[in-house]
């Protein structure tokens, strides 16, 4: 008889054999800045989760840089929008303005840079408009400004979230262009028109104000075609490769991670962590059991890189365990 069972007798075997192994060095925090004094607007739909000013943003990096957690993600939220998004490129944006502050008070964070247009457009989409269609060619000069800003704040990392097709390449175009040779983009390469991405819309006042976004984003029912959206971001010169959402695409993440030969992010994004947290605080669920049970998923999946809200969190689960 085979006795699978003795590997599994006590913790110090089953650490001894465990194939998958989860890392503060791999997570990433999102955080969103807004604009304005003294505000720390709690986001209802993302128990635990603020929009921060940035006078009171120093707080929050206090707590991540305390969590040995090492990413952030920045996401900005302006005052005034418009059709064309200019807040997003605006040298004195809410987000340009908020990596300064970043980069001079915890200089030890690696910040990593959203790049889109929702957040800044008055109609919420992720490019330009015209006659309710989102216009893709004449989209990426604006996404390639916005990159170009936003290294010259000092972000270490741009991210492409728009799915404009040929944004990479532009934007890498752009990037060494204009000196910035070394900055890595991480690419949204794999971004699924998903329900799971309400509360984070909440939080980053990004609804769409017409429409959805179905004609940009991924169906969710194509895994085939993920693969050939991270082949042709790594071809036009993207660093990382990502997969989003997170838990309902494991399958397209582990057939990216035996096809392309990149670093592989994951985005456990707002939905994924609401449900935890509704569920943890109806004590339905043993929430620091489900976050590991999900990340070390997400890891065992192929990620590289897991971009969650659970992360200081999971930070400090992790450092408890040694």
């Amino acid at each position: 008889m085979k006795r699978m069972r003795r590997l599994r007798a006590n913790e110090t075997i089953r650490s001894l054999v465990r194939e998958t192994r989860l890392s503060v060095d791999e997570l990433v925090y999102p955080i969103f800045v807004i604009e304005g004094e003294n505000i720390k607007n709690p986001v209802d739909s993302m128990p635990g989760i603020y929009q921060y000013s940035i006078d009171r943003l120093s707080e929050e990096l206090d707590k991540i840089v305390s969590s040995g957690v090492k990413s952030i993600l920045i996401f900005g939220i302006p005052k005034r929008k418009d059709e064309q998004g200019s807040g997003a490129y605006d040298e004195n944006g809410i987000t340009q303005r908020a990596i300064r502050f970043i980069k001079e008070y915890s200089p030890s964070l690696l910040v990593i840079a959203d790049v889109c247009l929702c957040e800044y457009t008055s109609h919420g989409h992720c490019g330009l408009i015209c006659s309710g269609e989102i216009l893709n060619d004449e989209t990426l000069p604006l996404l390639a400004k916005m990159s170009v800003s936003l290294a010259r704040s000092g972000a270490d990392m741009i991210a492409p979230s728009d799915m404009m097709d040929g944004r990479i390449g532009y934007i890498r175009k752009a990037l060494d262009e204009n000196g910035f040779v070394n900055i890595p983009i991480m690419s949204y390469s794999a971004k699924f028109a998903s329900g799971y991405y309400s509360p984070f819309r909440d939080a980053a006042q990004s609804a769409p104000v017409f429409g959805d976004r179905r004609s940009y984003q991924m169906d969710y029912a194509n895994g085939k075609e993920a693969i050939r959206e991270c082949i042709a971001d790594i071809e036009e010169g993207a660093d990382i490769i990502m997969v989003k959402p997170a838990l309902a695409f494991l399958d397209v993440i582990k057939e990216v991670s035996l096809t392309v030969n990149a670093p592989i992010a994951a985005y456990n994004v707002s939905g994924e962590y609401s449900m935890v947290k509704a569920a943890a605080q109806n004590d339905w669920i043993d929430e620091k059991r489900i976050v590991l049970e999900n990340l070390i998923a997400i890891k065992r999946a192929g990620a590289n890189i897991i971009i969650t809200y659970h992360a200081l969190d999971a930070a400090k689960w992790l450092n408890e365990q040694g």
